[in-house]
């Protein structure tokens, strides 16, 4: 199957709870990362069952697939292993918080990958999550 690899590295970098939890900005999250919207029906204390949670996984994988593909549109033909970082970045922070990313996006259609790198480095989200984003500057550095 497709990113079978790449959707172990994201469900490791999460990690999984069957319960909600607070993530790191004190947002309701369960299962892998998945962020709770208002519109869904969680309920506090509840063990999800995790065969539901992988299908919840799915669903958000395919959205930052998506989100990727958006966002990568204006860069041409980009090395997989690239697309694949962008992909987990928007599984993590929305295609949204990722389309911020305008020099490391200037970088990639320049195909200038180390430099793509360094300026995934320079921004808040490394801050806040330092070894992910250290690990996939790593991997888009390497292209």
């Amino acid at each position: 199957m497709e990113f079978e690899e790449l959707k172990d590295r994201i469900k490791s970098h999460e990690g999984f709870s069957p319960k909600l939890y607070k993530d790191t900005l004190g947002k309701k999250t369960i299962g892998y990362g998945h962020l709770c919207l208002d519109t869904e029906d969680w309920k506090e204390g509840v063990n999800y069952d995790s065969k539901h949670l992988n299908k919840v996984f799915e669903y958000d994988f395919n959205i930052a697939v998506k989100g990727a593909d958006a966002l990568l549109y204006d860069c041409g033909d980009v090395p997989q292993k690239v697309k694949e970082v962008i992909i987990e970045m928007v599984f993590q922070m929305g295609k949204t918080g990722v389309g911020n990313f305008k020099k490391m996006f200037a970088a990639i259609k320049d195909q200038k990958f180390d430099v793509a790198s360094l300026e995934m480095l320079d921004s808040r989200w490394a801050k806040q999550t330092p070894n992910r984003a250290y690990a996939l500057s790593d991997i888009m550095k390497d292209v």
